[in-house]
């Protein structure tokens, strides 16, 4: 690998380390329990709990439904990294106002939370869009596993730090851990900016040719070329296949991800320790995430994925028995070891099976298929605990997304691997 080639894809990577504080710190960690805490004071933990869920949905569905046009646009006007330093710009300034959010005002908490929602997914779709121009061939896997290791780590990283503001907050000079909480978001708001940088100097826009059409135009074409591409699928049952089983079975994942916290505190435990499984799943996540790369080099992508989705499974069913915080330490590590894995193989096995000249429109529909994933977990989490008034009964609904994913990739022809 060229030296300059090497550079940009550390640049690349970088973003994971970056925009993973918000991530981790706010979306898994502090915001789920300041939610209900702080922001949602007095008010019934089910309720804040199918608010969470709604809000979640509706602001995936929302990127999910303007993916195509801001795609069409990205691609017909060179705008990738444009539009993703658009966006980690308006999800740093979201961010940010959360530091200064008062007390009992929940509308505002979860405005600025699905606003800064939106920007981290609306920017990862632009930055993953960036991959195949920074890295060519097998440097496509290296580049993508090394992304997904380093978001852990960073993540991990600034949570500690954010974790010990929040417990010993006379270190950094706080009156108290409600105040390093709120300086929390700020933490990460920065964190996200700086470490954006590099791939902003070191990453280069892509090139394309001149193209003026209004936005108009190029909605009609992202529309015409999605319908297009839909069509293609139709007649392509393996991938269609491997696309519907990511999209039932990444749900899950991602459920498990934001709303994991927030089953904690509804089933009584400590802030602190649910904190400390997240560090847990965090710092496995690093090297695992590495370690499934080397396994598929040999084994391929279907098998060990589907490992990973027979560990979520198995952890979901446990998770209906916990009685104490060593039990949800114990599934924080197991889920560390298979949500690195699950999600770079995922993307690996899709870039195994497209046509490498039509990457850019394949990879589009991969990205909003991801967004599309969070809508339909969350909603079943939400109205499983509005039906049946029990969380535990409502985590099992995502059984059926493991379930039904699993099985379909195990139907999917996976490529030879290349020497």
């Amino acid at each position: 690998m060229e030296k300059t080639n090497k550079k940009a894809i550390w640049s690349w990577s970088l973003y994971d380390w970056a925009n993973s504080a918000y991530s981790t710190t706010v979306m898994a960690g502090f915001f789920p329990v300041f939610f209900k805490t702080f922001w949602s004071q007095g008010t019934d933990p089910l309720l804040t709990t199918a608010r969470l869920g709604t809000a979640i949905s509706v602001s995936s569905l929302l990127v999910a439904l303007a993916s195509p046009t801001l795609g069409a646009v990205a691609d017909l006007r060179g705008y990738k990294k444009l539009f993703c330093m658009f966006f980690m710009v308006v999800g740093v300034i979201s961010c940010g106002w959360m530091t200064f959010i008062q007390p009992g005002d929940w509308f505002s908490a979860i405005l600025a939370y699905s606003v800064a929602m939106m920007a981290f997914n609306a920017s990862c779709v632009f930055y993953d869009s960036l991959l195949p121009f920074i890295a060519r061939g097998k440097d496509v896997d290296y580049a993508s596993s090394l992304g997904y290791s380093l978001g852990y780590l960073g993540g991990g990283v600034l949570f500690t730090v954010n974790v010990l503001m929040y417990l010993k907050p006379e270190l950094f000079g706080l009156p108290d851990g409600v105040t390093g909480v709120k300086l929390s978001f700020t933490t990460v708001a920065v964190w996200w900016f700086v470490f954006s940088l590099p791939l902003a100097k070191n990453v280069k826009e892509p090139t394309v040719a001149a193209n003026k059409d209004n936005i108009l135009m190029l909605t009609q074409k992202s529309l015409r070329q999605l319908k297009g591409t839909l069509k293609s699928l139709m007649h392509n049952k393996n991938m269609l296949t491997l696309l519907v089983a990511y999209w039932l079975y990444i749900d899950g994942v991602y459920t498990v991800m934001t709303m994991a916290v927030d089953y904690g505190i509804s089933l009584g435990f400590a802030a602190s320790d649910l904190i400390t499984a997240l560090l847990i799943t965090q710092y496995i996540g690093f090297p695992f995430a590495l370690l499934f790369g080397v396994i598929a080099k040999r084994f391929g992508c279907r098998g060990p994925i589907l490992v990973c989705i027979g560990i979520y499974s198995v952890t979901v069913i446990l998770s209906t028995q916990m009685t104490s915080p060593v039990h949800f330490y114990i599934l924080a590590a197991v889920i560390g070891m298979a949500q690195g894995g699950v999600q770079a193989l995922s993307r690996s096995l899709f870039a195994r099976m497209i046509d490498p000249e039509a990457s850019g429109e394949y990879f589009g529909l991969f990205n909003l298929v991801g967004k599309f994933a969070s809508i339909i977990g969350p909603l079943v989490v939400a109205i499983g605990v509005t039906v049946t008034g029990n969380a535990r009964a409502s985590m099992l609904g995502l059984l059926i997304l493991f379930v039904l994913g699993g099985i379909l990739l195990w139907k999917v022809k996976e490529p030879a691997l290349e020497n």
